[in-house]
């Protein structure tokens, strides 16, 4: 699994480039194989697990991938297709649950395990099934966990999700560029990622509107080409960087970041007493003084971001005072705060419920990281921490962040990957 070594009491400072979005970059790669032609991809973060797991999974499934740089692939998914997704990836990583909507908007079938992923609470895909089953879609449970998905031609429907599902939206989208007639999504998920796939079907000939809105409108069966795409920057990595500037009181721009995709969090930091101001490289992350306590909640797009909740927490016990803080997306992702007690954060939990009294001096200790960002705000912790701190399962961080410790390290901080 690896570990990451962390010795704290450096602070940040200098310029970061901000990868290509990980949560954009899933669902887009699942998408091209709607498209019968090459698809070449810009800032896709090929150095991570996720996104070599998918694709790999394309090119079980026949795709041709063929990676230009460290972040340019060609996709080419002209040739004959299977529709029977590879057990080993989907139990693995929930993200193949994304090519369910294309495949069956290709093939008209398709054959699925339930999938695995980060640890963080029960996310059943029963949205996803709903959402597809409105599309004409015939869903029968197999032995062994498989899903297999078929039946009749797709048709446009109305589909009312019950909760702003950034996945279910993102699949039952993918699957309505090839159902016969118009598709509305209501009450889907406004993320920037969903956003960004509904910019990449367009470029490759789909016409999806709404998208960033609460309700998604699909013309479906339009043809489709190949096409060059470049998607958006990771907002959770230019979130984690930023708080990690903020805990070692360090000063940080961002470079290739879209400010507006962060607003929650620029206000809350401001609120801390951290500066956050744009500069002509991008936003500039800079703490000098005593942090204030604060109060959040996680709630989908527009509100604060479940994904950035751990890297808060970790802030929160340097700041002076009583924070609070309320997961309301996930209900098993506070498992985060027992770990920073074994660094000796005064953090008590109740259900979905934190609260963090600071500031409080943390000590290096042996901590695991128990998903992708729990790891990623047990090191910025440790970044904070008088000491050293090992970070066990460095494989979960690997998952959404690239080159962490190299990159790291270049701002100053003192972090070693010891695979």
């Amino acid at each position: 699994m690896g570990q990451f070594v962390v010795a704290g009491g450096r602070r940040l400072a200098g310029a970061f480039e901000v990868s290509g979005s990980k949560n954009a970059a899933l669902p887009i790669l699942a998408a091209t194989t709607l498209v019968a032609a090459p698809v070449t991809l810009k800032g896709v973060p090929l150095g991570l697990s996720d996104v070599q797991h998918m694709l790999a999974m394309l090119r079980e499934l026949g795709v041709r991938v063929a990676p230009a740089s460290p972040s340019r692939v060609t996709v080419d998914a002209s040739g004959p297709l299977s529709s029977v997704l590879p057990e080993q990836y989907t139990r693995a990583m929930r993200a193949s649950v994304f090519l369910m909507g294309p495949l069956l908007g290709r093939l008209g079938r398709v054959t699925v395990s339930r999938p695995g992923g980060c640890n963080i609470g029960p996310r059943p895909i029963d949205m996803h099934l709903k959402g597809l089953a409105a599309l004409s879609v015939r869903f029968d449970d197999r032995p062994g966990g498989r899903i297999e998905g078929g039946g009749a031609s797709l048709r446009g429907a109305v589909i009312y999700l019950d909760f702003p599902s950034v996945g279910a939206t993102e699949n039952v989208m993918m699957a309505a560029v090839m159902a016969a007639g118009e598709t509305v999504i209501e009450n889907a998920a406004r993320e920037p990622e969903v956003v960004d796939l509904a910019q990449f079907l367009n470029a490759m000939g789909a016409e999806v509107h709404g998208a960033g809105t609460d309700r998604v409108w699909i013309r479906g069966q339009l043809p489709l080409h190949g096409g060059c795409y470049e998607l958006i920057p990771d907002r959770i990595e230019a979130g984690t960087v930023a708080i990690a500037a903020a805990v070692t009181g360090g000063d940080v721009t961002l470079a290739h970041v879209i400010p507006e995709h962060l607003t929650p969090l620029w206000r809350k930091l401001t609120d801390m007493g951290v500066e956050v101001r744009p500069s002509a490289e991008g936003m500039r992350v800079s703490a000098s003084g005593d942090l204030a306590a604060a109060s959040l909640r996680t709630g989908p797009h527009p509100g604060f971001p479940t994904d950035l909740q751990p890297l808060m927490l970790a802030l929160m016990t340097q700041a002076a005072g009583c924070s609070t803080l309320v997961e309301t997306v996930f209900e098993n992702r506070l498992r985060h705060a027992l770990e920073m007690r074994r660094m000796g954060a005064n953090v008590l939990t109740d259900g979905r419920m934190a609260v963090i009294y600071g500031p409080t001096p943390l000590d290096g200790a042996v901590v695991e990281a128990t998903d992708l960002r729990a790891g990623a705000a047990l090191i910025v912790a440790g970044l904070a921490a008088r000491g050293t701190t090992v970070v066990l399962g460095a494989d979960n961080v690997a998952r959404g962040y690239e080159r962490w410790a190299e990159r790291l390290s270049a701002l100053g901080a003192d972090v070693i990957l010891d695979p």
